[in-house]
C-alpha cells in the first residue's frame, strides 16, 4: 500500500511520531515536507520556521527508524502547495491528524475532480501533553512543554504544572 502524509515538521514530535507510526504500518510511505515558501503560509501564527533542509535532515533522522523498524521503505518529498502530492495517482492511503483532516477530504474533492479514486483517510488521533493538553510544535517552540510533552520549568525554575 502507498501511503502519504505531509506538514511543516518543525520541530519533530510524539504527535508527529503517532502520524508516522500510523503510516508505516499501513505500507510504503511518502512524506510531503512544506517548502521555505509554502510552510509561513500553512500555520496560524506567526513563528520562525526553520529551513528545509534543517527539517529534512531531521525528518529523515525519524522515518529511517520507523522505516527500519516496519522495513518499510520512504521518500521525502517537497511540497509547494497545501494539496501537495496526495493528488497524485499512486497513493491509496492519507494518513492525517484531527486538524487535517478537513484538508484530506478536499484532496479527494480533487481526485475525483480529476477521474482518480479517493484515497482513505487516516485519521490518527492527537497526543496529549502531561498537563492534557495537545502536543504541538508552537507549544514546543515557545517552550512550554517539550517534544514528549513534559512540561519545561519557567525561567524561575519552578514547575509550569499547574497542580505543583
Amino acid at each position: 500500500m502507498k501511503v502519504a502524509l505531509g506538514g511543516t515538521f518543525d520541530p519533530v514530535h510524539d504527535g508527529h511520531r503517532a502520524l508516522f507510526d500510523r503510516a508505516f504500518e499501513l505500507g510504503d510511505v511518502t512524506v510531503g515536507l512544506t517548502s521555505d515558501d509554502l510552510a509561513p503560509k500553512t500555520r496560524d501564527e506567526d513563528r520562525y520556521v526553520r529551513s528545509f533542509a534543517d527539517r529534512r535532515r531531521d525528518l529523515e533522522n525519524e522515518l529511517a527508524a520507523f522505516a527500519d523498524e516496519y522495513d518499510r521503505d520512504y521518500e521525502i518529498r517537497e511540497l509547494e502547495e497545501p494539496t501537495g502530492i496526495a493528488t497524485e495517482e499512486q497513493f491509496d492511503v492519507l494518513v492525517v491528524s484531527p486538524e487535517t483532516e478537513t484538508g484530506g477530504r478536499r484532496v479527494n474533492e480533487i481526485r475525483r475532480e480529476r477521474g482518480m479514486d479517493p484515497l482513505d483517510i487516516e485519521v490518527v488521533d492527537h497526543v496529549y501533553a502531561e498537563d492534557g493538553d495537545i502536543i504541538s510544535s508552537t507549544r514546543i517552540v515557545s517552550g512550554e512543554i517539550d517534544e514528549h510533552g513534559n512540561l519545561t520549568p519557567d525561567r524561575d525554575g519552578r514547575s509550569r504544572h499547574p497542580d505543583t
